[in-house]
């Protein structure tokens, strides 16, 4: 069993069990945020579906689409792109040029410049250098279903969009590739360059 909980300790959906496959959370994220939304304070200026905290720096000309939430105290790099459903927490720094779609990145965590996140759960204090992706969608493949490989057992996600587990405190080389059902265990280092490929 992949538990959010083993990857992820201060998981910002708490609500959610065990039972919680990644990939089922990141297909339930517009729900999920749905939700959540509805118990927002004043402390968020709401535009639409889109909820920012009024602490949250957003520099020009970012598009929001969909249903987002930027926790306090974040900050979003210029000409970023944030494709909802997306959750940003607290003090995450997402940098100029980078585009997140579909995807729950937790407190701290740091995103650089020229970065795509997709289909993803990224956990805390994350570090991701410049340039480097979290692929959600196998384009070569003919079978285009994504699998994972958790202790040594692969598993079918029974979806063809979903990127990377990656757990806290972590660090992502610049112009990494996380291939589509990357599973990464807490501070775990991926190098500049390097191509995570768990399943051939």
């Amino acid at each position: 069993m992949i538990s959010i909980f083993h990857f992820i300790k201060d998981f910002p959906f708490p609500d959610l069990n065990e039972n919680n496959l990644p990939w089922e959370i990141i297909n339930r994220l517009e729900d999920i945020l749905d939700k959540k939304s509805k118990n927002l304070h004043d402390d968020y200026i709401i535009t639409g579906s889109c909820a920012i905290h009024k602490t949250a720096v957003v520099e020009q000309n970012v598009v929001f689409k969909g249903r987002v939430i930027v926790e306090a105290d974040a900050f979003i790099g210029a000409n970023a792109y944030v494709r909802g459903p997306v959750y940003i927490g607290k003090q995450v720094k997402i940098g100029p040029g980078s585009e997140v779609k579909q995807s729950i990145i937790c407190s701290e965590t740091a995103v650089a410049h020229f970065n795509y996140i997709g289909n993803s759960i990224i956990g805390s204090r994350v570090n991701f250098e410049a340039g480097s992706i979290c692929a959600n969608h196998y384009n070569e493949r003919k079978d285009k279903e994504i699998s994972v490989l958790f202790n040594a057992e692969v598993i079918k996600t029974g979806t063809h969009k979903f990127g990377s587990l990656v757990g806290d405190d972590s660090k992502i080389g610049a112009n990494a590739v996380l291939s589509p059902g990357t599973i990464l265990s807490g501070n775990s280092i991926v190098k500049r360059l390097e191509l995570v490929e768990q399943i051939q």
